[in-house]
């Protein structure tokens, strides 16, 4: 169980990673962007440590306070749905 976590934690940040980089992108060229319930879903589903790195990295939405609220609220969900499905897996 906790190698299926790891490998699909790695896939989520992969794909959440590019779409925080794409909307980036859209945003500098004014074209059309990735809505913030996508970033926000694949943050939920697990992709949150890809997003955070990039958002820092790339300096995106790192100042919209809701947004961030969101972002925070979305990592203790799966943090603590992912810690209950470990604690069962070791019961």
């Amino acid at each position: 169980m906790l190698v299926l976590i790891a490998i699909w934690t790695l896939v989520a940040s992969v794909v959440a990673g590019i779409l925080y980089a794409v909307d980036k992108r859209a945003a500098r060229r004014d074209s059309r962007r990735v809505s913030e319930k996508t970033l926000l879903l694949w943050s939920l589903a697990g992709g949150w440590p890809g997003a955070w790195l990039v958002g820092q990295r790339i300096r995106h939405k790192t100042q919209k306070r809701s947004f961030r609220l969101q972002f925070a609220f979305c990592v203790v969900v799966n943090v603590t749905i992912t810690a209950i499905m470990v604690a069962r897996d070791l019961l």
